[in-house]
């Protein structure tokens, strides 16, 4: 069975390659794929490209790529597209000559400038009608408006319920300009007729425009399709997003060291409830399991909160969830080229726990492939000033030059010979040792990372550091008995 047989509800997820993939419309393309997905109908993918002075083909790869990182493949059988909008040129403008031949569209020589001084002077807004019935013929510069008829529109949402809109306050709009090209929400239309999609579900900016398009399927002969509109997402100040203000661009995210998983889960439950999810008393989900109980019964109509925080504790989630394998995997685009992979592979499941995103792998474990640990002044003059840390340090040394190089052994032997001979508990005693490996007071398990590490290489920096307060030792003697005495 061909693509165009298939049978089932036909959904669309149609962009602007204008720009970065706006995480609003990921969470649109996420809903229709998964309808598309439950109800065994197709995913259209049309990319709306006749605004040419601001398209760019790089934009439409992103948009492909972006789509592809989500889950969204054109490799899936449900897959159909991309689909070109500039490609329907001549089926925009065979339908706006129908719409002018039923009457139900006329020409307009007015100019914009024209159409404000008639509104200054009427003292109303926007267009009048006055070439409703002066019988006008297409011409240079002339546009073709539609020809609103009294009443009203009801638009039945399966989100909002049913939403009526009078008649009276939609001027008769524009469906092609005076250079003959369609306007977009005619190229929208007919693109859709054309498309065989019987579901529109989108973001509930769009709904304004909703009964607009209504009234062209029906005026070009054809049921409109069932619509359905998700609410806008907003950020903390609850305002929509924006690209200018609010981080938007999906691929940043993606280049943030967000999991794809985790962006996917995260996106679906942006104004949609899992059902169960109170009950089970978690919101983290794969893909599948979402695909097979979304419903737009669960979506609200109240604006969501894009809270990146949130997202984040998504990401760790998901992080945790993976394997050894796939985490070492998923981190490898942000680790340094020069880095042994199979060191990172050994300590990787160590700092599993404590990652939030995968850009911050490197962070965590950097110390092991260093030829020096990078000393963090702070945490130095807190740990190493102890009175005890001299001690810990040589006690250490000298308990590892024969223990077995396990982290298991390598805690035991802390516990029965450092922590005992000074009386500390293991969180104190491990500091300086800690410390004087990796240059710092937080890091991986300990013992786990000195076994990464090697017997040489950790007794090494520990020796190193025994010197180093030696040496701090030694010069702050040396400069109290220059600088001493008590002054006049």
């Amino acid at each position: 069975m061909s693509s165009d047989d298939r049978p089932g509800p036909r959904f669309r997820f149609a962009p602007s390659p204008t720009g970065i993939f706006h995480v609003g419309g990921a969470r649109s393309a996420l809903h229709n794929w998964a309808l598309a997905h439950r109800h065994g109908g197709t995913f259209v993918l049309r990319i709306e490209d006749t605004d040419a002075a601001r398209n760019e083909a790089t934009w439409i790869d992103g948009i492909v790529d972006a789509l592809a990182w989500i889950g969204i493949s054109a490799d899936d059988e449900r897959f159909e597209g991309p689909f070109m909008q500039s490609a329907g040129a001549a089926a925009h403008g065979e339908a706006a000559d129908r719409l002018f031949a039923s009457g139900a569209a006329y020409y307009c020589d007015l100019s914009p400038e024209q159409v404000r001084e008639r509104a200054e002077a009427n003292g109303t807004t926007g267009y009048d009608g006055h070439s409703r019935d002066r019988g006008l013929g297409p011409g240079p510069g002339r546009v073709l408006r539609f020809r609103v008829p009294e009443g009203s529109t009801v638009v039945s949402d399966a989100v909002r319920g049913e939403v009526v809109f009078d008649n009276a306050t939609i001027e008769d709009f524009v469906l092609v300009r005076g250079d003959g090209s369609p306007v977009f929400v005619l190229a929208n239309v007919v693109d859709d007729i054309g498309s065989r999609i019987t579901d529109v579900v989108r973001g509930e900016e769009h709904l304004p425009n909703t009964p607009k398009q209504q009234m062209l399927w029906e005026a070009l002969g054809h049921s409109p399709p069932r619509w359905a509109h998700v609410p806008v997402l907003v950020n903390a100040e609850r305002k929509k997003l924006s690209k200018r203000r609010d981080k938007v661009a999906l691929e940043q995210y993606r280049d943030d060291g967000i999991l794809a998983d985790a962006m996917v889960n995260y996106l679906m439950t942006l104004g949609w409830t899992m059902p169960g999810s109170e009950e089970a008393g978690s919101e983290i989900y794969s893909f599948d399991e979402m695909l097979e109980r979304f419903s737009l019964d669960h979506v609200t109509s109240s604006p969501a909160f894009f809270d990146i925080d949130k997202l984040l504790a998504f990401n760790g989630e998901h992080i945790r969830r993976l394997s050894a394998d796939e985490l070492v995997a998923a981190c490898d685009p942000w680790l340094p080229a020069d880095w042994d992979r199979d060191r990172f592979a050994a300590i990787a499941p160590h700092v599993q726990q404590r990652l939030t995103t995968l850009a911050d792998a490197p962070g965590w474990v950097d110390f092991l492939f260093l030829d020096d640990p990078e000393i963090d002044d702070q945490a130095w003059s807190k740990t190493m000033s102890t009175e005890y840390a001299r001690g810990v340090l040589a006690d250490s040394i000298s308990a590892y030059e024969a223990a077995e190089w396990r982290h298991e052994v390598l805690k035991e032997t802390m516990e029965r010979e450092v922590m005992a001979a000074h009386g500390l508990k293991l969180g104190k005693a491990q500091a300086p040792v800690r410390v004087a490996v990796t240059g710092r007071t937080v890091g991986p398990p300990l013992f786990e990372a000195l076994e990464v590490m090697g017997r040489d290489e950790a007794l090494r920096r520990m020796r190193a550091a025994l010197l180093l307060l030696d040496d701090r030792d030694d010069r702050t003697g040396r400069a109290d008995e220059v600088g001493g005495g008590s002054g006049d």
